[in-house]
């Protein structure tokens, strides 16, 4: 039994369930390393200034998670004199679809990254166990042409931890995807917010 199921056994009630889930995830919160963060959100401010692209890449919930991350740094940082050159490869359906008919649901991101992906590229993997093999397909093969990786994790961060360039873990017994998917969320929104209030300071010439 995850901590999830063991919150609800102990507070069934829903304000109480509530409570104890917030209390809970605010632990997660407090054992990420804000040093990574630093470095994530660093290493997209250094790619917005070579004018790299960033690609953004998940499954699942974790798809959502990419879409609302190329959202925001396209559209929210509101960079538009220099804007961030991001998106997210989950958001094509034709394109998904067609690459998983014709060479298998492994290939989608890799296939995408094989006509897109140039030296100096970003591509940020989301994923909560770390061991999806069409993610590791696209990192294995971005850092093989120059690209700079980066994982977000969870769980015990899986193989996508140990061969992205940069990972930001979120650590968590294995199978709490709710925690972990709320905790990338939270990344989206802080790294997002730190981008626009820095490119901010940079129109203002601070």
């Amino acid at each position: 039994m995850n901590s999830i199921d063991r919150l609800h056994e102990a507070h069934s009630a829903p304000a109480d369930f509530a409570r104890e889930y917030i209390r809970y995830l605010s632990g997660v919160l407090a054992q990420i390393d804000t040093a990574a963060i630093g470095a994530f959100a660093e290493a997209l401010l250094a790619a917005r200034e070579r004018g790299a692209t960033v690609y953004f890449i998940g499954n699942g919930g974790s798809a959502a998670t990419a879409s609302h991350f190329a959202n925001d740094l396209a559209i929210g940082t509101r960079s538009s004199g220099r804007p961030f050159r991001v998106m997210s490869l989950a958001d094509n359906v034709p394109v998904l679809t067609a690459v998983a008919n014709d060479f298998g649901y492994a290939e989608i991101f890799l296939r995408q990254l094989q006509v897109m992906l140039l030296p100096g590229d970003v591509v940020v993997a989301i994923s909560a166990s770390g061991n999806s093999p069409n993610l590791l397909n696209a990192i294995e093969y971005a850092n093989g042409v120059g690209a700079i990786t980066i994982g977000l994790t969870g769980f015990d961060g899986g193989r996508l931890r140990e061969i992205a360039h940069l990972a930001v873990h979120v650590p968590t017994p294995a199978g709490e995807y709710g925690p972990v998917e709320d905790a990338h969320m939270v990344l989206d929104h802080l790294v997002g917010n730190f981008l626009r209030l820095a490119c901010a300071r940079e129109a203002n010439g601070r």
